[in-house]
């Protein structure tokens, strides 16, 4: 058996996509597994997570992600703009498409720009603040203190918890990010984002990543919720330049929340099984 794959990545946040529009490649009691095996960067292709592509009976195609804990994923933003790449190039999509994702259905704009690298503007789920839709124990917005860190929390399509400081790069992140990732105020578990104001409009971020269980290069979705509190505490305008290791994202924060970012491929290949 072969099962062809694509890799790519958004600012450093990798995936292997694997393309079952013509019919299931992974019967879905294995993509789980499937993902674990595959996400092992000694062992595996290396990625932190898994990309699912298919037809959709709501939108123009549907994207499901599996993490290296076996886990299944709401939303991915990063994966979001990989997927539509893909579906650019394969022909799937044209310079607008729909995804259908467990947080719900995501529009896209996507083309390339004249240095010929691709760029993809996503309009996320309204973020939410209350602790009832995070989810998160008690009522009201979320601010907690947790190990000496000023906790906010919102959920941009997947829970996240959104801490300030002052330097990011003096955040010992696998240290301290499990300690409020399985904080019991948060039922289902929290990605946590480390956030640092540069500037009216710029935050710089790390993120330590639910189901990763570890920190990656970038997090669309923890980016947007960084932006989304920062500017709902009123330390940053609606047009936030996000720095995040693996890159740049523009998040606006208006009457909808959209994301812009690149994708990029870096190879494909064939798993003979």
């Amino acid at each position: 058996m072969e099962i062809r794959f694509t890799k790519l990545h958004g600012n450093g946040n990798d995936f292997v996509l694997i393309d079952e529009m013509e019919g299931t490649v992974i019967p879905d009691e294995m993509k789980g597994g499937f993902a674990a095996l595959y996400c092992d960067r000694r062992f595996g292709i290396g990625a932190d997570g898994v990309l699912f592509i298919s037809p959709s009976e709501r939108a123009d195609v549907k994207m499901r992600l599996f993490q290296p804990d076996e886990s299944e994923a709401e939303m991915c933003g990063n994966g979001i703009r990989c997927l539509a790449k893909y579906a650019l190039d394969a022909g799937l999509a044209a310079g607008t498409c729909t995804v259908e994702t467990l947080a719900g259905v995501m529009p896209v704009e996507m083309d390339y720009d004249d240095d010929g690298e691709f760029w993809a503007t996503i309009r996320m789920v309204d973020p939410a603040f209350e602790r009832s839709a995070i989810p998160a124990t008690g009522e009201g917005e979320y601010e907690e203190e947790i190990d000496g860190f000023t906790v906010y929390a919102a959920n941009t399509g997947v829970p996240h918890a959104v801490i300030f400081v002052d330097d990011v790069a003096a955040v010992d992140v696998l240290a301290a990010a499990p300690r409020i990732r399985h904080h019991p105020s948060f039922p289902k578990g929290a990605n946590v984002n480390f956030v640092q104001v540069t500037g009216e409009d710029g935050i710089r971020v790390r993120t330590f990543e639910r189901g990763v269980e570890g920190e990656t290069e970038s997090c669309g979705t923890g980016a947007t919720a960084s932006a989304v509190v920062a500017h709902r505490l009123g330390r940053v305008g609606s047009e936030v330049h996000v720095e995040t290791n693996g890159g740049p994202l523009v998040i606006e924060c208006g009457e909808t929340t959209t994301m812009q970012g690149p994708a990029v491929t870096v190879f494909t290949g064939v798993i003979e099984g």
